[in-house]
């Protein structure tokens, strides 16, 4: 429904200030650009689905070795002391746990068409366990801001478009985008557990939280003592080594389980070709409506507005282009991923923009939709405090990737 308002919006948008442009200013090119966009746009999106094709049919192959190998299984025991911590309202040894741990770590390893099914199927236990069934309960507002802020190990997607988009590194964003995500996931448990009074202090959370927040900090401080250069070649050379490593570790975790890993592969990449088939009306869809509103000058016109207040407060305002995948990143996945699209396109996907877009759409998730969909799918309507939890990680992961970016690619 929020697609829905935005799409219109774009449309509405670009024809007022066109038509304004046409009979006030005499700009007579204006509405055959529009139209010209129309058809450029949705060139592009097919194209872009089309290339797609492979790089993720190659992912979503590796992807199901991992899941099949019972990776996902392993992430889900480690995390658990800390998430018995985070979830004290559940009984112990409940069976709603291994779902929460089964969704959060397939999340974090880009699983997505794994989330969600084992994501729907945790709000149904934690529904079972509330006494209030329009009320959301503790446990369910921090799985859905562990949902929200998007924590993940592996931004395949993101790799993929910029594969796609033509950069010379896909992968320079990696560590970038591992920070960021981390900064929203972090602030997103911290305002939570606080609105919900859990000890933060308790040594499980206190040595987890504090272990990851003091190895963030060290690779923060390590890549700050390089110069950019050094730092583009240490960060794409780190990602990538992970990267192989976690094929790798995926195959012989899939050997020791006796798995055919051919078949799983095949499997997946079969999933992976429907996925990229499946995205293409939905990405000519949000493709030409961003097409529309930049032709018409909207776009112009937003940015530079937001650009001079920036300016005028004394800030540097060379984050402002990527600024509306950002903003668009809470109420749309679709559209967020059309805006950095976009940006790689109009900027170019090594420039400065285009991979703060990326780091934009890799540092939290689509918070209103997920928010929709998890206590839609159980009739929840009181949300409490869920909504402005949720919000505060996009904004922690926002300013932490405008951090990140200067501090990488500036």
């Amino acid at each position: 429904m929020v697609l829905n308002y935005i799409w219109i919006a774009f449309f509405l948008i670009a024809f007022v200030i066109a038509t304004v442009k046409l009979v006030f200013m005499g700009d007579v090119s204006v509405f055959p650009a529009i139209m010209n966009s129309t058809f450029d746009s949705a060139k592009t999106a097919f194209e872009i689905s089309l290339g797609l094709t492979g790089v993720l049919s190659l992912w979503m192959g590796v992807m199901k070795i991992g899941e099949k190998g019972g990776l996902v299984d392993i992430l889900a025991k480690g995390l658990s002391p800390l998430f018995c911590k985070l979830f004290p309202d559940i009984p112990k040894n409940h069976p709603v746990i291994g779902n929460i741990f089964m969704n959060i770590s397939a999340n974090m390893l880009g699983l997505d068409n794994a989330s969600t099914p084992l994501g729907l199927k945790a709000m149904e236990g934690l529904q079972e366990l509330n006494p209030q069934k329009e009320r959301a309960t503790n446990p369910m507002i921090m799985f859905l801001v562990l949902n929200t802020s998007g924590l993940t190990i592996i931004p395949v997607s993101i790799l993929v478009y910029r594969t796609q988009m033509g950069a010379a590194q896909p992968t320079d964003v990696f560590i970038p985008i591992l920070l960021a995500t981390f900064a929203s996931t972090l602030v997103g448990i911290v305002v939570t557990a606080l609105y919900q009074r859990i000890n933060l202090l308790n040594k499980t959370i206190l040595l987890t939280l504090g272990g990851a927040c003091v190895f963030i900090a060290a690779l923060v401080w390590g890549f700050s003592q390089l110069d950019k250069d050094e730092m583009n070649v240490w960060s794409t050379t780190i990602a990538n080594v992970l990267l192989f490593g976690i094929i790798m570790t995926f195959i012989v975790a899939a050997m020791i389980r006796r798995v055919n890993v051919y078949d799983a592969f095949i499997e997946g990449a079969k999933d992976g070709f429907t996925t990229a088939v499946r995205i293409i009306p939905y990405l000519v869809a949000i493709l030409v409506a961003i097409g529309v509103f930049r032709a018409s000058g909207a776009m112009d016109f937003l940015i530079q507005g937001i650009s001079s207040l920036v300016v005028a407060c004394g800030g540097d305002a060379d984050f402002v282009g990527a600024l509306p995948t950002a903003l668009m990143k809470p109420l749309s996945g679709s559209g967020a991923r059309g805006m950095m699209v976009d940006a790689m396109s109009t900027y170019g996907a090594d420039s400065f923009v285009g991979r703060l877009s990326c780091i934009f759409q890799g540092s939290t998730d689509t918070t209103f939709y997920i928010l929709a969909v998890y206590f839609g799918s159980v009739g929840v309507r009181n949300t409490r405090h869920a909504v402005v939890c949720g919000l505060l990680a996009d904004v922690a992961g926002i300013l932490a990737a405008i951090g990140v970016a200067y501090l990488f690619f500036s």
